[in-house]
């Protein structure tokens, strides 16, 4: 199979999975090991390296789901009301780990003054080299058979993880990656029209 092919079978395989559990295939140390080859060769606008991640495995990982579950309840008061988003909550904890990624301002500000004419621009490369990130991992964890979704609790939970576990005031929380082993697949895929979303010309 030609590199090519295995990519295009990868990002067919990547997929949403919530049905979770800890017991990785894989040890921790292979998806320590993903998660760096990420972060050193996933592109970056201006190669500014401007992501950051943080791994969360084991009890760390049930604390930060405690912390969503806390924040959220303060939102969402009525109990009944409250059961769905436990249950989604729940779901999550019963993986392995969740990956933080952060993009950091300091990075950002900086090439905003090296390079003024682009200045708003760079909060949105930002984006988008964190979006990168998150996607080659996820595509990643799906190499070695471990399931995961991808989450965006921030900036409700901003505040208490900085605290919690020490992070840079300069970094920007963006998105988490939940994951585990995979205990049921995702469902069918609808796809719209091709020829709606497609235009070649030449």
């Amino acid at each position: 199979m030609s590199d090519l092919n295995t990519l295009q079978k990868l990002a067919e395989k990547r997929r949403s999975i919530y049905a979770l559990s800890d017991e990785l295939p894989v040890a921790n140390d292979e998806v320590i090991k993903l998660v760096e080859h990420a972060i050193m060769h996933t592109p970056s606008s201006f190669n500014s390296q401007s992501t950051r991640v943080v791994v969360l495995l084991g009890d760390e990982h049930q604390k930060l789901w405690d912390i969503t579950e806390n924040a959220l309840h303060k939102i969402v008061d009525d109990e009944e009301n409250f059961k769905s988003t436990k249950k989604k909550i729940d779901g999550f904890k019963a993986g392995a780990g969740t990956i933080l990624f952060f993009e950091d301002q300091s990075v950002v500000k900086a090439l905003q003054e090296k390079a003024p004419l682009y200045a708003d621009k760079f909060p949105v490369w930002a984006q988008q080299t964190c979006a990168m990130h998150q996607y080659v991992v996820w595509t990643a964890l799906a190499s070695i058979d471990v399931g995961a979704n991808l989450q965006h609790y921030n900036p409700i939970i901003d505040q208490e993880v900085a605290d919690t576990w020490d992070i840079s005031e300069d970094w920007e929380l963006n998105a988490q990656i939940v994951f585990g082993a995979i205990e049921q697949p995702a469902g069918d895929k609808t796809f719209e029209p091709m020829e709606e979303r497609l235009k070649v010309f030449g």
